[in-house]
Parts: structure tokens; sequence; C-alpha cells
């Protein structure tokens, strides 16, 4: 007996999305609940599975199809057999999956999201197959169509690392002949429906907001002989590290509850004030920008904080965030300096009015008590809507985060 596939409902306002991978194929042997294809919406990647086991039998689809929730993509013929089992091949798929997971636990949010060559264009499941399992995407032949990288070549260039370093061994001649000839190549590449709508987003705030930013430095000596005076201490208790986005995100929070307008957005004719604050985090994730939500921040401890954007990081490298985690905002934080950026004019997450940018810190010279002192600064941004926050108002937000950093007991006794 044959079971239709449909596309299940993808998230609120999602109505559609566009098949970007196949990871079964017809006569390929499928078990219960093992995804068969991998669908990108506007803000996430979503595997869907089967509700059934047995045999792909059809696929209504093709890859780059954009499908609407509801519409049969496939067909599994019901406790039939195929090209592999249903139950081992499934176990040690999962079984190198977390492997890959355990390999990567510990490396750096920032550090994953730029592994990945951005000069190739990859589905969102063979990102993240890439990303589990540590294997330079440059360095795979790819058998898919007009030579594109598959799961299952990602999945061998990893089983090769492992038995046999075959990686090292390959020969260097493979990339000699366009060394040689040096030929001048291109290629166009469709935009994926998540960059598509990051530039219609940013586009849009640009041409809706009046939009203007405000600068500050701050001196991050306070921060630092905190987390490191009580960073063991907290990862003890807390069973998390101390980070510097639990400052910025408690700093943040004193600040929009002292200017309420930042925290808010015009919707119409009217303006939309909010008593909580619900901070957007922007992460970078193998297909893109996203910008999981911290709820209720402003209750929240650093513990809590800091908790919640590890589980974003992490779940944003396995492609695994859902649209409840990115719905709603009413503040955003961006920190490009983890990426080294020196300073940048952020642009705001709409329909929010404002965003803080983050950047790296550095040693450099300033005046303390008339004394010229090295000390480790850090510029900070906010772009604000100026249809709704004033200057002053954006002015006045920067410097009590400004001042939070510098001094933290603020944040502690609410100043």
């Amino acid at each position: 007996m044959a079971t239709e596939i449909q596309v299940p409902q993808l998230g609120e306002s999602v109505t559609e999305g566009t098949i970007a991978e196949w990871l079964k194929q017809p006569g390929d042997a499928v078990a219960v609940d093992e995804p068969i294809v991998s669908l990108e919406t506007d803000k996430v990647a979503v595997d869907v599975p089967s509700p059934v086991a047995g045999v792909i039998s059809e696929l209504k689809a093709e890859v780059g199809d954009t499908v609407e929730v509801g519409a049969v993509i496939a067909s599994v013929e019901e406790g039939a057999t195929g090209a592999a089992t249903g139950g081992e091949e499934p176990a040690r798929s999962q079984e190198k999956r977390e492997e890959g997971k355990k390999e990567r636990s510990d490396q750096d949010e920032a550090t994953d999201a730029a592994s990945v060559d951005s000069s190739q264009t990859l589905s969102p499941a063979v990102r993240r197959a890439v990303l589990e399992h540590g294997v330079d995407p440059s360095t795979i032949k790819g058998t898919g169509k007009d030579g594109r990288l598959t799961k299952e070549d990602v999945l061998a260039a990893a089983r090769n690392k492992r038995d046999d370093g075959a990686s090292e061994a390959a020969p260097p001649a493979a990339a000699a002949p366009a060394a040689a000839t040096g030929e001048r190549r291109e290629e166009r590449v469709k935009m994926t429906r998540m960059r598509q709508t990051i530039a219609k987003r940013l586009k849009g705030a640009q041409e809706e907001a009046a939009l203007l930013t405000t600068f500050n430095d701050v001196d991050m000596t306070a921060v630092i002989e905190a987390r490191g005076k009580y960073k063991e201490l907290f990862a003890k208790k807390h069973d998390i590290k101390l980070g510097f986005m639990g400052f910025f995100a408690k700093a943040a929070c004193l600040a929009l509850k002292d200017v309420p307008s930042a925290n808010a957005y015009i919707e119409g004719d009217e303006i939309v004030y909010h008593d909580y604050v619900d901070i957007s985090v922007a992460v970078s994730a193998p297909n893109g920008l996203v910008v999981p939500v911290i709820r209720d921040a402003q209750a929240k401890g650093f513990a809590r904080i800091e908790k919640d954007i590890a589980d974003f990081g992490k779940r944003a490298r396995e492609g695994t965030l859902t649209m409840e985690d990115m719905k709603g905002g009413t503040f955003t934080i961006s920190n490009g300096g983890v990426f080294g950026s020196l300073m940048s004019t952020p642009i705001i997450n709409p329909p929010q009015s404002a965003v803080l940018g983050l950047h790296r810190i550095e040693d450099r010279p300033v005046a303390v008590n008339g004394e010229v002192v090295i000390r480790p600064m850090m510029y900070i941004a906010l772009s604000y809507d100026h249809r709704l926050i004033d200057g002053r108002e954006a002015v006045t937000a920067l410097k009590i985060m400004k001042e939070a950093i510098e001094d933290p007991t603020r944040m502690l006794i609410d100043l």
C-alpha cells in the first residue's frame, strides 16, 4: 500500500517551501521518521520524515520546486524492501551524526560557521553533514547534478578520512589543470529562499525606516576581570561558560527599561510598546543568518541567557532551529566581533526599531584620570529608526549600556 508524503505545516504565516535536496531516491528503503527530503523556507530548513517504513516509490517534485503546505511530494510503498534496509542504515547514519556532533561540540560557533567555504553553494543537508564531520567540501568531487555535492559524497569523504587518511593522500595533480591554464571561471547559482528573504527584509528596512547609527566605546576591563574571577565557579554551578553576551543582554534590558521607544515598533499609525524584552540574537548558520529569540530576557539571569545562546548556536549549526524559535523579538543584538569586525552600522530587524552591534575587543590607549593607559576597548553601535526614536533617546540608551558594562554592579542593583 502506497502512503503519500505531504508538505507539513511549516510555521505561522509560512505557506510554502522549496525542495532543497532529496535525501532518498526511488527504490531506497526508509524507516519510520527517517528524513526523506530537506525543505527550505524563508527562515529555516526543515527535514520531512517518512510516517511509515517501506520503499520510496515515487518523487513528485524536483529540487528547486516551490511546494505548498499540504502538497503531495512523494509516496512510500509501505512494508516493501529496497536498496537498503530500513533499520540498519538509519542507525549507522545516526551513529555517524552523533560522532560528528561529539567531535565538534567544543568548537566555537563563529569557527563552525566560517569553516564552510562560502564560495560553494551547498544544500542545508549537505552543509550540516560538512559541519558535523569536519570535512573540507572543496576537496570532495560531487556526484550530483552539475557536479554538486550530495550528502552521500560528504559521508563517503568522512569515512575515507577516518579509515585511511585519504584526504592527505589525495593526488596533488587534481588541482593542477586550473592552476596551469589560469582559466577565469564564473558560475551562476540561484539564490536560496532564505538568502532571498534576507535580502528583501534588509533592503525593505533601509527603504521603510529612517535609519541612523550612534556609536560609543566601552572599557571592557571590569567585565573581563569578572569573567576571570568567577568563570570556574560559574561553569561548575551552572554547567555553562560565562560569556560576554550575557552581560550585554542584561545591559540592554536596563537601557530598554529607561528608553522604552527602543523596545517598541511602529504598526500603521500606532506605536506598540512592550513591558518585556525579547532579544533576537543574530547567529551564523550554515545556510544564512538567523535570529532566534531569548524570551523575557529581563526576567532571566546570566546563566539562563548563556544557556539559551549556547543552545541556539548548537541548533543553528545542526539546522534544527524552528520557526517558533525565531518568532517575535523586540530588540536585536548582533556580535560581529567574533569575526574580527572593528566597527559597523548594523541594520534593524523589522519590525523592530533598534539593534545593538558589538565588535572586537582590542587594547587601545585611553585617558584615565589624566593619564594615558592601555585598556581593552570595544566599539558599540546602536542603529535605530529615527521615525520613532529621537537622537537623544538613542544616545541615552547606548550610554546606559556602556555604563552598565563598565560597572557591572549596576546590573545587580538596577541602576
